[in-house]
């Protein structure tokens, strides 16, 4: 089966998966996904910046209702899924969570993956970041 990355310009590399957001080279301040001004100092230039691959489940929440466009539904239709914020330490990033409803708790050590967002009309199979429990305790 084909695969590829919903929007390659949120990962540093695909195998393993690496997020990469922006760091200001005035103020230090590290945003996910990227952008071209500093939203703390606007003084900086951003430059990219590879994120942590674990981190730290800081809050979660059930989608359950389907999001808005771009937001595709996989060929089964809409299925509720978790979001949450994790704790990359320097930054805050919002995912899916790929963590079964009776693992899910605030500080849980969490690991980047990807998941399956939907198939393109060709059957290319497109792929999401999302974060699973990280069996070796996190950072």
């Amino acid at each position: 089966m084909t695969t590829r990355l919903i929007d390659e310009t949120l990962f540093d590399s695909a195998d393993p998966p690496r997020l990469v957001g922006a760091r200001c080279t005035a103020c230090g301040t590290v945003v996910f996904p990227r952008q071209d001004s500093c939203p703390r100092c606007s003084d900086g230039t951003m430059s990219a910046h590879a994120l942590p691959s674990s981190g730290r489940l800081w809050s979660w929440t059930l989608q359950a209702f389907p999001p808005k466009p771009p937001y595709r539904p996989p060929a089964g239709g809409f299925e509720p899924y978790h979001l949450g914020y994790v704790d990359l330490g320097e930054v805050l990033v919002e995912a899916r969570l790929a963590i079964p409803r009776a693992e899910i708790r605030i500080g849980l050590p969490v690991r980047l993956t990807t998941v399956e967002a939907y198939h393109d009309e060709d059957g290319t199979e497109v792929l999401t970041f999302a974060f699973g429990p990280d069996r070796e305790g996190g950072r």
